[in-house]
């Protein structure tokens, strides 16, 4: 069903200036109205695989959105990516902060193009991703929440690594976040989910947090949420830019 998804949703682009990262989109239903550019999912895989493996989400999102799903820059194995390479150890995860880094900076410029790639709204881009693609989604909106309306953490976690590079309380302020975690997940176990909650909170961060009774996966029940939370920060976007 996966791969089906995929042939209908998402189609190749991997071509276009000034966007360094390979990349699928699902364009919108409907044209951008009133001349007004199109909102813009930014999607992030986790480890090991591809910018294929979130496509049953992209079915699944607000037909509003273009949903461009990304192709980390490291080769792990045939058709296999990552962000960053990590070893697991006794006292948790070890990454590597120079490829984490060059991705969070990759990710921001593809960010930065992306107006003049695709007719997309630079104040209408939310960016989310399923564990290390979820780390990566919150690396870019907590050092650079100008570029993006919201984040979403898949059952992922917040780098301490980053916390030199964070923006200011007063610019996070405006950013608007998802996260959801698996109570079984043995990879990452819901302890990171806690404290990126409790990180987010003291940030004053508006959070949506979920919690299932689940492993480290994407089961429908976080598909679902995850699809609720966009379609609201689309319908409120819509409502602020028609205030007087």
């Amino acid at each position: 069903m996966g791969s089906d998804i995929l042939e209908q949703q998402l189609t190749k682009a991997w071509d276009r200036p000034g966007l360094p990262l390979a990349h699928r989109i699902r364009d919108p239903q409907n044209a951008s109205v009133a001349g007004r550019p199109c909102p813009c999912l930014i999607l992030l895989h986790g480890v090991g695989s591809n910018e294929g493996d979130l496509a049953g989400i992209a079915a699944r999102l607000d037909p509003r959105l273009v949903v461009m799903s990304l192709r980390g820059p490291l080769t792990v194995g045939p058709d296999r990516f990552a962000w960053f390479n990590f070893q697991f150890t006794a006292s948790g995860p070890v990454i590597n902060a120079d490829q984490a880094e060059q991705s969070r900076q990759m990710l921001v410029e593809f960010i930065e193009n992306l107006p003049a790639a695709y007719d997309i709204d630079p104040e209408r881009i939310w960016i989310g991703g399923f564990s290390q693609g979820g780390i990566l989604s919150a690396s870019v909106a907590l050092t650079r929440p100008d570029k993006v309306a919201g984040f979403a953490i898949l059952s992922g976690r917040i780098l301490p690594e980053i916390s030199p590079l964070s923006a200011a309380p007063e610019q996070l302020r405006t950013l608007q976040a998802f996260a959801s975690h698996g109570l079984q997940d043995n990879i990452l176990p819901v302890d990171h989910a806690r404290n990126s909650r409790r990180l987010l909170t003291e940030k004053q961060v508006a959070l949506q947090y979920r919690e299932y009774a689940a492993g480290h996966e994407l089961n429908d029940a976080m598909e679902h949420d995850f699809a609720q939370w966009l379609a609201q920060q689309l319908d409120a976007s819509e409502m602020e830019s028609i205030r007087p």
